[in-house]
């Protein structure tokens, strides 16, 4: 098993690609050893010291550290993404295949009357905002809309990226402004 590494705009965060589906719709993020229960994987990829966040993509895996330098710390992910997928073992502890969006989609909030606007935000956020952020190995979600300000949860690698301010306000807001007048404001959440 040949697992490829990209660097990410996040110095903290490093891409790492097994070669195969990690998760074959959707994304999950796991932000504490807490939540990393849920999944083996997980598990694993936290035990290894200084790992701070776990990602999902489509075939990509994210990992966020706090202490360490990454050539002492990827040969462990490495190892432990490996082990993992010669084990067999599921992506998931319960063997579903599930993903975060459901849980996403019950938290947003919105008036009833802008359901339109944010169909629009919604699919310029899925046809041209995510599938670039996935190449850098986050994901960025519709939160919320309200009084014109768009509220966007970033993920994996887009979650304390250096770079993410900018993004939000001069790419993603004037994309959205451009093609939803509605629009006066882009904020993380």
């Amino acid at each position: 098993m040949f697992i490829q590494t990209e660097a990410t705009p996040n110095p903290a965060t490093l891409k790492f690609i097994p070669g195969r589906v990690v998760l074959s719709s959707g994304t999950m993020e796991f932000a504490s050893r807490d939540a990393a229960a849920r999944s083996p994987l997980a598990e694993r990829l936290f035990a290894v010291d200084g790992v701070t966040g776990v990602f999902y993509g489509a075939d990509f895996i994210t990992v966020t550290k706090t202490d360490g330098e990454w050539q002492h710390l990827k040969p462990a992910i490495l190892g432990a993404i490996m082990e993992h997928y010669m084990s067999g073992a599921p992506l998931l502890a319960d063997g579903s295949a599930a993903n975060d969006e459901s849980a996403d989609e019950d938290d947003e909030f919105y008036d009833e009357a802008d359901t339109e606007t944010v169909g629009m935000i919604k699919d310029l956020i899925e046809s041209r905002v995510r599938p670039a952020v996935a190449n850098d190995g986050g994901d960025i979600t519709f939160r919320g809309f309200k009084d014109g300000i768009v509220y966007l949860n970033m993920k994996g690698a887009c979650s304390g990226c250096p770079s993410s301010t900018a993004t939000l306000q001069h790419g993603i807001q004037n994309l959205l402004k451009h093609f939803v007048p509605e629009v006066v404001e882009v904020r993380p959440m």
